[in-house]
């Protein structure tokens, strides 16, 4: 390979799309990683928020969002293109959350069952991410997962009705109606309060 052709495929323009930028990274990987590093770029802060918003710390966020991007690395060169790469990631991302919510859950159920006191295993790393002065956030930690899902799919993640039904495997009006549902509960329970 030529020296001007190196330089060509090891420098990313940001401007790139997202589609160009997987085409780019499929045919790179794994001698080259800069057109995944852009990809990864643009979409880590919100990751690491849906994570956070879904999990409620910090240290699942980012342990969880470190697998994403793994999972994301080595199967890339897998990605069909039958959605939007972005709408595939929030897919991958909306099941590691949900895998990370279900391990937890059960070794807290583990742990009631064995007696332990789960405050005195925890340790300064395991405090919520979420601040007292976010109402959202406080909303979000008292509603049904289903529902929670939902809005962090739409509010933080900013995908459309039709991806969030795809990646939850809801019909388009059942995801549509639990979302209206969900925005009048918020409404009616924090109508003086400013929620974002």
């Amino acid at each position: 390979m030529t020296s001007s052709k190196k330089n060509h495929l090891s420098y990313v323009p940001a401007q790139l799309s997202d589609e160009e930028l997987v085409q780019r990274a499929q045919v790179e990987l794994f001698t080259v990683t800069r057109a995944y590093e852009e990809l990864m770029r643009r979409y880590q802060a919100t990751l690491y928020n849906v994570c956070a918003r879904y999990l409620g710390n910090e240290r699942d966020a980012d342990d969880v969002s470190q697998e994403i991007m793994l999972k994301v690395l080595y199967g890339l060169k897998k990605f069909e293109g039958k959605s939007k790469f972005k709408t595939w990631l929030y897919s991958i991302t909306y099941n590691e959350c949900i895998t990370q919510y279900r391990r937890e859950k059960r070794k807290k159920r583990l742990m009631d069952a064995l007696s332990l006191n789960p405050v005195e295993e925890a340790s300064e790393d395991d405090a919520p991410l979420i601040r007292e002065d976010r109402s959202l956030d406080r909303w979000l930690l008292n509603v049904n997962q289903i529902d929670r899902e939902i809005i962090i799919l739409r509010f933080v993640a900013e995908l459309e009705f039709q991806d969030i039904a795809n990646i939850m495997h809801l019909g388009l009006s059942a995801t549509k109606m639990r979302y209206k549902r969900a925005i009048d509960k918020l409404k009616q329970n924090y109508s003086g309060e400013n929620l974002i």
